[in-house]
């Protein structure tokens, strides 16, 4: 008798920097050479405090089960970090340490949104989203981010497309792909529908700590977590860990307990002694990080600059994150056919806006996750695949 997967199996999408950046290593190791622009993770190393706590918690045995909802000296060093970062003190109920930020997304949907009922969100917007929801079963509900309002979100757009099944409005300031930030009063504009609508509001707030000449605004000021809004925040982008899969979700009590279980459900717990390097990582010295986001503005410059003297190529300066989402409209390229242009003739790897949602053509993403020697040695191989489409056209 012939196996079948469930339903639901053939609706998991997956990411798509992935998959692009498992064609390129198959082709390095052929002997072909990249510049690689399409992961976003950090090249630089783990700080070595953190490391070093690590390695001191492995050699104290560490290593066993610990609570699903997360060690309780991690919790409370999040605690202080939200404090000090978002002006409130979440109880510890109110506090999951999670295998990575990613997931969290996973965890909200199947605990607030039903089958059929519809989720706000942006479009482009990181592909996770879109995948957790087509699995789940539930009506994405697209707001599209546009050029000329700075890629980002609209407020009025969220509050036109709310219904009698809308469940859920997803943020996301600094914005993946596009590197837009929301001024304040638009947060907290999002933040006032979802309480007048009653709906939950999931702030993915991964990029928090990765602002440049702007300053950072999370729409749990309204409500400090307890009522509806839900923070999903990780270590991976800011603190250069994406390997160690250490995130925290923050949100009202009774959906923070039934996420704790599902985490319980699926994973058993975090590793206890990653959750002691995530303590030294909030409490301990922050000169690395602060250090480390000064060369991403310089690396964004630089690219920027450089994407904006390439034929045909347009790009916005964004204000955080570390990704660049310049409009190729004028190559006469669609985005798909661009990004394997410059996959098989320039040896660049980046993604199509179309990896990101319908309102992604037009558009390519850049991660600068990478050095500047690389970032120019990305743009002069771009500027020569483009003059060599110019001659054959």
């Amino acid at each position: 008798m012939k196996k079948r997967l469930a339903r639901a199996a053939h609706h998991i999408d997956g990411q798509p920097m992935f998959k692009v950046l498992a064609r390129a290593y198959e082709l390095e190791r052929a002997g072909r050479s990249f510049i690689h622009f399409e992961i976003g993770d950090p090249d630089f190393d783990t700080p070595k405090n953190i490391v070093q706590a690590a390695f001191e918690a492995l050699v104290k045995g560490k290593t066993h089960y610990t609570s699903s909802m997360g060690l309780t000296e991690f919790r409370d060093a999040a605690r202080e970090a939200t404090l000090h970062s978002r002006g409130f003190l979440p109880t510890r109920e109110q506090v999951l340490v999670t295998p990575g930020a990613n997931v969290i997304i996973y965890y909200v949907v199947r605990c607030v949104v039903n089958p059929g009922e519809e989720v706000i969100l942006p479009d482009p917007g990181f592909p996770s989203y879109y995948s957790v929801l087509k699995f789940a079963g539930v009506t994405p509900v697209r707001v599209p981010l546009l050029e000329k309002d700075g890629f980002r979100i609209s407020p009025g757009e969220i509050r036109k497309r709310i219904t009698e099944r809308t469940r859920l409005i997803i943020l996301n300031s600094p914005h993946n792909p596009t590197g837009a930030v929301m001024i304040p009063f638009e947060i907290d504009e999002v933040a006032r529908i979802a309480e007048e609508h009653d709906l939950y509001l999931l702030s993915d707030e991964i990029y928090a700590r990765m602002l440049y000449d702007c300053p950072f605004r999370s729409p749990s000021a309204r409500d400090h977590c307890r009522e509806r809004t839900i923070i999903a925040n990780g270590f991976s982008k800011s603190y250069a860990m994406t390997g160690w899969r250490l995130g925290v979700a923050i949100g009202p009590e009774d959906l923070i307990e039934k996420m704790g279980l599902l985490l319980q459900t699926t994973t058993s717990c975090v590793s206890p002694f990653i959750q002691y390097a995530g303590i030294v990582a909030l409490r301990g010295e922050q000169a690395p990080i602060v250090s480390m986001m000064e060369e991403f503005k310089s690396r964004r410059n630089v690219l920027v600059e450089g994407l904006n003297n390439l034929p045909g190529i347009s790009c916005v300066k964004p204000d955080g994150a570390f990704y660049v989402f310049p409009n190729i409209t004028a190559t006469g390229m669609t985005s798909e056919e661009f990004a394997d242009y410059m996959l098989e003739v320039a040896g660049v790897t980046l993604l199509p806006g179309t990896n990101f949602g319908q309102y992604g053509e037009g558009y390519v993403r850049l991660c600068y996750a990478t050095s500047r020697d690389n970032i120019l040695k990305g743009l002069d191989r771009m500027k020569v695949a483009l003059a060599k489409r110019g001659k054959t056209l």
